[in-house]
C-alpha cells in the first residue's frame, strides 16, 4: 500500500471515530462523517490488494487527501469550538461545510474507481458515496431564522424571556453547569487565537453566556458553582490553562492531582466523589479500577505550581463543584437506581444472583439506548464476559444476550472489543446451547459493523464457527450466522479464512436445497467469496454453472445479481469455464437479462456476453 493510500485509510479513520457534536452543526457535522465513513471499505480493499495504481489514480488520491485533511480539521474546530459562536456565525459555517463537500465530491468525481481492483461490493458502495456527495454540495440549508431572532433578544434585552433561554439552551446544549464551563474554555481559545474582535462577536457571545449561566444555575440550584469560575472576561486574554493540568471531571485547574490504577490522573476530591458514589470504572478510560487506593501526583502538582508562579496565576483553592455525574442523563431514577444494583450482585453475589442480575441486565439493555450506554459505562461489560465461560446454560445465555442488546449502540461495538470479550463470545458461539450460540453468532454480526472489529474477529477464529451453525442451526441461527459471515467477508483478510474453513460446499448445498429458504444469503456470499482469487478457485471446483444459470434465468432480481456476479468472476480469467458456460446455454439467459434486469445485472450480463463475443469460441464448439 503507497503513502497516499495509507494517508487516506487514517484519515477516513480518524474522521470516523471523532465524538458526536451537540449545537446549531451537528446535522452537517453527523452527516459530513457519515458520508467519508463509507469510504472506509474502499480504502481497506486498496490496503490489502495486489495490483500496482496507476498515475491517474494516485493523482486523484491525491486530491483526496488534501480534500479529506481540510475537512478533518474543520470538523475538528466544530467539535472543540465555541457553540456560541458557531450560532452566531451559522451562515459562514455552512459554507464552510458546503466547500469541504464541494473538494470531497470533486475529488471523488475524478476517481477512476475501475482502476482500483477492488471488488463489485466496495465498487457499488464507492459509486454510492460519489452520488451522496454530489447531491449534498447541491443541497443548501436554510437558515435557522427563530434562532437568529432568539440570539438577537438575548444580547439585547436585560432580562430575556425564560421561553428563549430555554430553547437556546437545548438547541446550543448548554444546560449544564459543566457544558457552561466547556464553552467558557472554548470562547476564552478563541480570543486568545482572535486579532482583534470583528463584529463585536465576542462581546455578543460574553453577554449571551452570562445570561445563559445564570438561567442554568436558577434551573439547577443544587449544584454548587463559582462566579469566578464559569464566567468570562472577554477583554482580558489570561493565560490558557494547559489540559493536562485539568481534571478530566471538572475541568478545573487540578489542586491535589491523584492517579489511580489505570494511570489516569484526575483532582482528589473528584475521583474520591465518583468512588463513593459505587462507580468501579476509571470516568476517562472506561476500564475496571483493580483497586481503589489514590496515588498523589507529586510531579503534576510541583509542575502546576511552577506554571502558576510563572504566569501570575493564583493557585486553585479546594474544589467543591466536582458534582457526581450520573451516566445516560435521560435515563429514569428507576432504571439508573436498577443497574447500580444489578452490578453489585454481577460483582459479589451468588451464582444464582448474578444469573439473575444478568437476565435483569439482558432485559434493561434491550429497553432503550440510554440503558446500554449506562450499562457500559458502570463497568458491567467485563463482568458480563466472566459470565459468558459459567457452566450455568442459562447463565451463560443471559450474558451473551446481554452482550448483544449493548452492541446495539456504536461506543459500545468498540468498548465490547477493547475489553477483549471476543475469546469469550466465540467460544459461547463453539460450544453454546443453541440459544447461546445464535445470539453469539448475532453479536458478532452487530460488532462487525464496525471495520475494525471485522479484523478482530476473524483473528478470533470465529469464522469457522460461524460455519458450524450455518450448517448445524436452526433457520434464525442460520441466517444469523450467514449475515455475519457476509460482513466479515467484505474484508480481504477474511474472504480466505472463511474459503479455508470450507464454507463453499455448504453455500452450494443450500442453492440446491432452494426450499430450505438460505438461496439469498447463500447467493449474495458467494458474490462477495468470488472476488478472492481462492474464493473463485473453491467455488470452480464444485462446478455450479449449471445452478448459476438456473438463478440467472429464474431467480429473484437480486438473486440474478449475485448469480451473475460468481459467473462473471469464474468467465473472466478461465477460458475453460466460459466455455462450460455456453455449452449450457448462457448466452440466451444472459442477453435477457442484460435487457431486463437490474443495473446491476446488466452490467455483469454485459461483461460476460463480451468475453464471449472476444473469444466466441463456446458457441461455436456448441
Amino acid at each position: 500500500m503507497g503513502g497516499s493510500e495509507k494517508e487516506l485509510k487514517d484519515f477516513v479513520r480518524e474522521i470516523s471515530e471523532l465524538p458526536e457534536c451537540n449545537g446549531v452543526c451537528k446535522k452537517m457535522y453527523g452527516e459530513l462523517i457519515r458520508r467519508v465513513k463509507l469510504l472506509s471499505p474502499m480504502f481497506e480493499e486498496l490496503r490489502d490488494g495486489e495490483e500496482e495504481l496507476g498515475l491517474d489514480v494516485l493523482k486523484s488520491l491525491e486530491l483526496l487527501t488534501t480534500a479529506l485533511d481540510s475537512a478533518m480539521e474543520l470538523l475538528r474546530s466544530v467539535n472543540r469550538g465555541s457553540k456560541l459562536y458557531q450560532a452566531l456565525q451559522l451562515e459562514k459555517m455552512v459554507l464552510e461545510f458546503q466547500h469541504k463537500t464541494q473538494d470531497i465530491a470533486a475529488a471523488l468525481s475524478k476517481l477512476p474507481i475501475d482502476e482500483l481492483g477492488i471488488s463489485d461490493e466496495v465498487w457499488e458502495q464507492t459509486e454510492l458515496v460519489q452520488s451522496q456527495f454530489k447531491r449534498a454540495k447541491e443541497r443548501l440549508h436554510l437558515a435557522d431564522a427563530q434562532l437568529d431572532k432568539d440570539l438577537a433578544i438575548l444580547h439585547e434585552e436585560e432580562d430575556p424571556n425564560l421561553e428563549i433561554l430555554k430553547r437556546l439552551s437545548e438547541k446550543l446544549h448548554l444546560r449544564t453547569i459543566n457544558n457552561l464551563k466547556k464553552e467558557s474554555l472554548a470562547i476564552h481559545e478563541l480570543v486568545i487565537s482572535s486579532d482583534g474582535d470583528p463584529g463585536g462577536v465576542f462581546g455578543k457571545m460574553s453577554s449571551i453566556l452570562k445570561k445563559l449561566k445564570d438561567f442554568v444555575q436558577t434551573e439547577n440550584p443544587e449544584v454548587e458553582t463559582s462566579q469566578d469560575k464559569t464566567s468570562i472576561i472577554i477583554e482580558h486574554k489570561s493565560p490558557v490553562i494547559p489540559d493536562d493540568f485539568r481534571c478530566p471531571i471538572s475541568l478545573e485547574m487540578m489542586r491535589d492531582p491523584v492517579v489511580v490504577s489505570t494511570g489516569q490522573t484526575y483532582e482528589r476530591s473528584c475521583i474520591q466523589k465518583w468512588l463513593d458514589s459505587g462507580h468501579i470504572t476509571c470516568p476517562r478510560s472506561q476500564q475496571v479500577l483493580v483497586r481503589t487506593a489514590l496515588t498523589p501526583n507529586y510531579v503534576l502538582k510541583s509542575l502546576i505550581a511552577l506554571w502558576c508562579d510563572n504566569n501570575g496565576v493564583e493557585l486553585p483553592s479546594k474544589q467543591g463543584s466536582c458534582v457526581n455525574k450520573k451516566p445516560g442523563n435521560s435515563i429514569s431514577d428507576c432504571d439508573r437506581a436498577a443497574i447500580d444494583a444489578l452490578l453489585v450482585k454481577l460483582v459479589n453475589g451468588s451464582p444464582e444472583q448474578k444469573r439473575s442480575a444478568a437476565g435483569a441486565l439482558r432485559l434493561l439493555a434491550k429497553r432503550n439506548s440510554d440503558n446500554r450506554i449506562c450499562i457500559a459505562e458502570a463497568g458491567a461489560i467485563p463482568f458480563l464476559v466472566e459470565l459468558l465461560s459459567s457452566n450455568d446454560t442459562r447463565t451463560k445465555e443471559h450474558a451473551v444476550t446481554a452482550m448483544l442488546n449493548l452492541s446495539i449502540n456504536d461506543g459500545n461495538k468498540r468498548r465490547i472489543v477493547d475489553l477483549r470479550a471476543l475469546p469469550a463470545i466465540v467460544e459461547v458461539l463453539k460450544n453454546g446451547s443453541m440459544e447461546a450460540r445464535e445470539n453469539a453468532a448475532a453479536t458478532l454480526f452487530s460488532l462487525s459493523v464496525i471495520d475494525e472489529n471485522k479484523v478482530a474477529i476473524g483473528a478470533a477464529r470465529a469464522i469457522p464457527s460461524l460455519i458450524s451453525l450455518l450448517c448445524e442451526g436452526t433457520t434464525r441461527g442460520k441466517k444469523d450466522a450467514a449475515a455475519a459471515i457476509f460482513n466479515l467477508s467484505i474484508y480481504q483478510g477474511n474472504k480466505a479464512r472463511a474459503v479455508r474453513a470450507g464454507i463453499v460446499n455448504p453455500l452450494m448445498g443450500f442453492l440446491k436445497d432452494s426450499g430450505g429458504g438460505m438461496v439469498d444469503e447463500a447467493l449474495a456470499i458467494l458474490a462477495i467469496l468470488a472476488t478472492h482469487h481462492e474464493g473463485k478457485m473453491a467455488i470452480r471446483q464444485t462446478e455450479p454453472t449449471a445452478i448459476l444459470l438456473e438463478f440467472i434465468r429464474t431467480g429473484s432480481p437480486r438473486n440474478q445479481e449475485n448469480a451473475a456476479a460468481v459467473l462473471w468472476s469464474l468467465c473472466s480469467t478461465d477460458f475453460e469455464q466460459l466455455k462450460v458456460a455456453g455449452e449450457h446455454g448462457a448466452e440466451v439467459a444472459l442477453m435477457e437479462v442484460s435487457e431486463n434486469g437490474t443495473e446491476r445485472a446488466k452490467r455483469k450480463a454485459g461483461s460476460i456476453l463480451e468475453l464471449f463475443q472476444r473469444f466466441d469460441g463456446p458457441s461455436a464448439n456448441r
